[in-house]
């Protein structure tokens, strides 16, 4: 699997899932976004870890699918709600989020035990609004993270 098949199969069942009712806009990387002005949403970002070989070519070639590589990374999921809303809210959809992937395996793809949700400050940072701004005081913030493991054969 190559990274854009790993990141499209993870993003694909954050789409089908927020699709659904309660629906939510979802932010993801390098995608311009404009955050709802007082609704709930949610930004995806995956960082990629350590690579790993798990077994050896004999020969100096490549391309015959005999080999295999590990590929580590974070799922990172931010969850912003209203201020208005109060805790429930970001944690109904926090456990959405740890619902989707926590200890699942999906097609190559191996996700641990969910981490968080952790309050962190509203920053708003990747969509480039700035903490400072009213956008960004009118939100709260939770963080779940979820680290995984990928398999590739090479």
């Amino acid at each position: 699997m190559s990274l854009n098949t790993l990141r499209a199969a993870i993003e694909s069942r954050i789409a089908t899932e927020f699709a659904n009712a309660p629906a939510l806009q979802v932010a993801y990387q390098n995608v311009p976004f404009s955050p709802p002005n007082n609704a709930s949403w949610v930004q995806v970002s995956i960082s990629w870890g350590e690579g790993t070989y798990l077994t050896i070519f004999t020969n100096s070639g490549r391309g015959t699918g005999d080999g295999f590589n590990q590929k580590t990374g974070v799922l990172l999921l931010n969850i912003f709600t209203p201020k208005a809303e109060g805790p429930g809210a970001m944690l109904t959809i926090a456990q959405r989020c740890i619902d989707l992937f926590s200890r699942l395996q999906i097609s190559n793809i191996k996700f641990d035990a969910a981490n968080g949700p952790r309050t962190v400050e509203a920053s708003l940072n990747e969509t480039g609004i700035s903490a400072g701004s009213s956008l960004a005081a009118s939100f709260n913030q939770a963080q779940v993270t979820i680290t995984f493991e990928a398999y590739e054969q090479s």
